[in-house]
Formats: structure tokens, C-alpha cells, sequence
């Protein structure tokens, strides 16, 4: 190895620890903000928040097949007065509605809220004032960090649909009063920043079974805060690891390591 290339080495080896001893820290404490911020958007008890944060919507579709107006309390529609046409009967409306002693739970919102709780965790295990001797300790944790952020936007954005048949046998359509007859069901999820609300009716066709359906949505504003948040720490997230595989390709790149030759995995 030639001077230049020792001095480039030792140069390396110098911002890798810097990296280690300060940038880190500091992106993770720009992360717990960031976290913690979006955390306090979530209508659900979290890291310090409350929760319990009670919105009204209102849902329609053109034409007025559709009209359901919604009560959003925490992680659960608490009221909900519905109605919606019958396709099988020209003029016939269908109503129902959800009150406080039969919820309908949105999973969703407590699943992504419990994925940033775990997220939160990890940067608060981390102490203030330990020194990373190495990118693999650092990369350890942003893994671990990307993983619990990833399933937290994703429960979001990407609902777990039920089958026909799940949703007539759910403990949500059993709540509803007056129950649904037996051809007709409903649905309610979150799909990215948007409440989504659906009708589905069976029939049979020739001996086939038939559904239709029609839909309503509206955005839910704390719901976009928050999948913005995530983003954002999705990326700060995904920078620090890139810089940090860079360093990684060095064998010998821990803090204190005599040896600054560059040699490469």
C-alpha cells in the first residue's frame, strides 16, 4: 500500500468513526422525534398519547347507492348509521348501524400502532452515551428499526381482506343493529389514508354464486400525517444503512482497531 492509498485509508477509517461516535446517535435521536410525533397522530394510547381521539365522517357513493355516517373513536367505529340499496329489489334500502355496545374494532390502527411502539423501543434501548464499535452493532438495529416501520405502513396501506364467508361468521356483523339478512354484509378498513366502507350482496346466478358490491371512502386526516412520518423514517433509516454498508466492506473497520489497510471482503 502507497502513502496516498494509507492516507485515503486512514481518512476512511477516521469519518467511520465519527459516524460511529456521532452521526449515529444523532440520527436516531432525529428518528425518536420523528416517531414520536407520529405516534401522538394515533387515536390509540401510545408512547405518552392519550388516544381516544373521536372523529365524524360521512361516506357516500354516486349514485346514492351508498350513505354511512361514522363515529371513529380510537381504533374502532363506535356508531354508525348505514343504509344502502338492494340491487335484487329496485326500491328497497337496507339500514343498520353499529352502536357503543358492539364497536367495530379496526385492527389496523393497533396493529401499526404496536409496530411503532416495538420501533420506538429499539432506539430507546439504545443508550445516549454507548459507543458502536462496529457497523454490524448500528446495522443490527436499523434492521431492526426498517422491519418494525415496514409492518407498521404496511398494515396500513396493504388491509387484510376477509372472505365473504369470514365477514358473515364476524363478531362486527353479529354486532350490528338489526342484523344484516343472511345475503348481505358489510365491511370496514383502512387502506392507506382513506376509511373505506363496503356493501356486498350474494345472489345466484343459474346455480352460481354472485356478488356485488359498491363502496365508499373518505381520507382520514391523522392518517396521512402519520403514513408521511413513517415514510420519512423509512428513508432516514434506509441512508444511515447505506452509508454504513459502505464501511462495512473494510474487514478490519471497528472504533480503536490499529490497522487502517483496506482490504475488502
Amino acid at each position: 500500500m502507497n502513502d496516498n492509498e494509507k492516507e485515503e485509508a486512514a481518512n476512511l477509517k477516521e469519518e467511520f468513526e465519527w459516524v460511529l461516535r456521532e452521526e449515529v446517535h444523532s440520527i436516531l435521536h432525529q428518528l425518536h422525534s420523528v416517531l414520536v410525533e407520529c405516534a401522538h397522530r394515533f387515536p390509540v394510547p401510545l408512547y405518552g398519547n392519550e388516544g381516544q381521539k373521536q372523529d365524524k365522517f360521512i361516506l357516500t357513493s354516486q349514485p346514492e347507492q351508498l350513505k354511512c355516517i361514522v363515529t371513529l373513536t380510537g381504533d374502532s367505529i363506535s356508531h354508525a348509521d348505514i343504509s344502502f340499496k338492494v340491487l335484487r329489489q329496485m326500491h328497497s334500502i337496507c339500514r343498520t348501524s353499529i352502536n357503543q355496545d358492539g364497536p367495530w374494532k379496526l385492527q389496523q390502527i393497533q396493529d401499526a400502532a404496536n409496530h411503532l411502539q416495538q420501533a420506538i423501543g429499539y432506539i430507546d434501548n439504545v443508550d445516549k452515551h454507548y459507543v458502536f464499535r462496529s457497523s454490524e452493532e448500528v446495522l443490527h438495529i436499523i434492521q431492526c428499526l426498517l422491519g418494525s416501520l415496514q409492518r407498521a405502513r404496511t398494515a396500513l396501506v396493504l388491509p387484510k381482506k376477509k372472505t365473504i364467508d369470514e365477514l358473515m361468521k364476524s363478531r362486527n356483523m353479529k354486532a350490528l343493529s338489526p342484523n344484516l339478512p343472511e345475503d348481505l354484509a358489510i365491511s370496514f378498513y383502512i387502506q392507506s389514508h382513506k376509511l373505506i366502507f363496503v356493501a356486498y350482496q350474494l345472489s345466484s346466478v343459474h346455480g352460481t354464486m354472485r356478488i356485488d358490491s359498491c363502496q365508499a371512502d373518505c381520507a382520514v386526516p391523522w392518517l396521512s400525517d402519520v403514513l408521511f412520518m413513517l415514510t420519512a423514517a423509512l428513508h432516514m433509516c434506509q441512508q444511515l444503512k447505506d452509508k454504513l454498508c459502505v464501511f462495512s466492506q473494510y474487514k478490519d473497520f471497528t472504533v480503536g482497531s490499529r490497522s487502517a489497510s483496506m482490504v475488502f471482503n
